[in-house]
């Protein structure tokens, strides 16, 4: 189990993360999703205990992961699948971490084999891998120490279809047999495909949590009209704001009969009007993440700027 509570991150006078509060619990797959620069990243890296919180806790099992003993024997982490040695073989990259982790050859094997780097694959070194193999031998990694918990950031990066299908069952498989995992991940059907729960972050504050068919079925409406700037006109005049999405509709938050008794009124013809879970996940992450920047009192996006040399957490390096 993952536990995040009032979790913030500071660099200097900027926001990072604010105050983030969720759980991912065992037996389900966790959906950790938002737009590039949300804080997604710096919450990953504070929950695996490479950046030190300015406050909040987060812990895996009920530990800090820094506090865990052999931490990989709990929890299988995905951060980066280039940071690996890349003049190693697969085989050795992962006996040199079975080595450390107190796993025998045998689990080196059987992991190659899980994850479709057996063989030739196994000999090749990291440097000569296709992206999807280094994502497959990453993924290798994680699951190395058979950990309760999988902590995985951008998983499907680089693998084709068969792949990304593979992948999808693991972690389903994973997580029905009492497993917890969380994942990021910028492919929003892929997500909607796997997981049971939704964690959405955007400009550093948590904007969703809860179960996947929860969270589908309070995606107001969908309204498309024949005259859409007038409609747009009308709604605001009304106190209903209505949001544009990329294919012209307008995504709604309220209900069918107030939308169409303004319509009407207004002489407008309406050529769709519909609850908005029919378009699934990726409409319900525009219409949380569509927003603009905060306002100058509320968090700003994820820092991108180098760390300073200051504000190394030295004791988790």
């Amino acid at each position: 189990m993952i536990t995040v509570e009032h979790l913030t991150k500071r660099y200097g006078p900027v926001a990072a993360v604010n105050d983030v509060s969720f759980s991912c619990h065992p037996g389900t797959v966790t959906g950790f999703l938002g737009p590039n620069g949300a804080g997604k990243s710096t919450t990953m890296r504070m929950i695996c205990g490479l950046t030190r919180p300015s406050s909040g806790t987060a812990t895996v099992n009920g530990v800090a992961y820094r506090d865990l003993p052999n931490p990989g024997r709990h929890v299988g982490v995905l951060l980066d699948a280039s940071a690996q040695h890349a003049g190693r073989t697969g085989h050795e990259v992962l006996t040199v971490s079975g080595q450390l982790l107190g796993v025998g050859s045998a689990r080196v094997e059987e992991i190659l084999e899980q994850v479709g780097l057996s063989g030739a694959a196994s000999k090749r070194r990291v440097g000569n891998y296709s992206l999807g193999m280094r994502q497959r031998l990453g993924i290798a990694h994680a699951l190395l120490g058979d950990p309760s918990v999988l902590i995985l950031d951008e998983p499907a990066n680089g693998l084709d279809p068969e792949g990304i299908f593979w992948m999808r069952g693991l972690l389903r498989d994973f997580a029905d047999r009492g497993g917890t995992v969380m994942l990021s991940s910028h492919l929003l059907r892929e997500v909607e495909a796997v997981a049971d729960h939704m964690v959405v972050i955007g400009h550093g504050q948590i904007v969703a949590d809860g179960g996947k068919d929860e969270l589908l079925t309070q995606g107001g409406l969908v309204v498309r009209a024949l005259e859409p700037s007038a409609l747009e006109r009308v709604l605001a005049d009304a106190g209903v704001t209505a949001k544009a999405t990329r294919d012209g509709a307008f995504a709604v938050e309220s209900d069918a009969e107030t939308v169409g008794r303004v319509a009407a009124a207004a002489g407008i013809v309406l050529l769709e009007l519909r609850p908005a879970d029919s378009a699934g996940l990726e409409e319900m992450f525009l219409r949380l993440t569509s927003s603009g920047p905060p306002s100058s009192d509320g968090p700003p996006p994820e820092v991108t700027r180098p760390v300073q040399p200051s504000e190394l957490d030295r004791e988790a390096v």
